[in-house]
């Protein structure tokens, strides 16, 4: 499997992902919700996802045969691999940006809030589809498109989910380091910030809720009337 294909077999599943998760998320809001960290249509962890039981299956392809062993196998290496995934994803986030950006702590048998049972079950239920519905389907047009053609989606490709990355980390560091520095900030100014970064709490709502957590102890304490108010105002403009 060459490198190209990797590259826009991750881009697709990307968008799938990102897909399933704002059709999901606006069907519950009932209001369009870009669910994802990207400013464009897609999540990377469904991609990378993808990517790595892509060449996992392959892998076992080459050592167990086709039969029950093989399926039973692709399932538990499914669950693994995007349990595993999911967990580093939500640690590095938090230990990145000092927030869970999602929280299973309410759920039975989960692991720090990053990942638990049911969740970790119904990915490994996603990507068994992937691979048994999905994929084939896809490979039928894939391998008709000319190599040419591959090579440029893939270079445009590169190209854009590295500036996309860029802008949509500088965003988020730009709207942590607001939130952490409040006190240097006038209040309209602090107000302005978070509509300007809407996009974000309205695919993670829980840095909406943590925002006020976070801050400096003094200052939450003298202006807790206003933070309320303008959550309130915040919340209001967001319907």
């Amino acid at each position: 499997m060459y490198f190209l294909d990797l590259i826009l077999f991750f881009a697709i599943y990307s968008f799938l992902g990102w897909l399933m998760e704002t059709i999901f998320a606006s069907t519950i809001e009932r209001k369009f919700i870009n669910r994802g960290f990207l400013i464009g249509p897609f999540c990377p962890i469904y991609g990378f996802g993808a990517v790595m039981i892509i060449l996992g299956a392959k892998w076992a392809n080459g050592i167990f045969e086709h039969g029950l062993t093989l399926y039973v196998i692709g399932i538990l290496f499914s669950v693994i691999l995007t349990t595993i995934l999911e967990y580093i994803t939500g640690a590095a986030l938090e230990k990145f940006f000092n927030c869970k950006w999602w929280d299973y702590s309410d759920c039975a048998l989960n692991l720090h809030g990053y990942i638990c049972l049911k969740y970790s079950l119904l990915w490994g239920l996603l990507a068994f589809l992937m691979l048994q519905v999905i994929h084939p389907e896809i490979l039928k047009i894939y391998i008709s498109i000319p190599i040419q053609t591959k090579i440029y989606f893939s270079i445009v490709l590169i190209i854009y989910f590295l500036a996309d990355t860029i802008k949509s980390v500088m965003d988020i560091v730009d709207l942590r380091i607001v939130i952490l520095k409040y006190s240097d900030f006038s209040v309209n100014k602090y107000y302005d910030k978070i509509i300007e970064y809407k996009r974000i709490f309205l695919a993670f709502p829980r840095l909406l809720i943590l925002n006020a957590g976070i801050m400096n102890r003094d200052v939450r304490s003298v202006l807790n009337g206003r933070i309320n108010k303008i959550k309130d105002e915040i919340k209001i403009r967001f319907k």
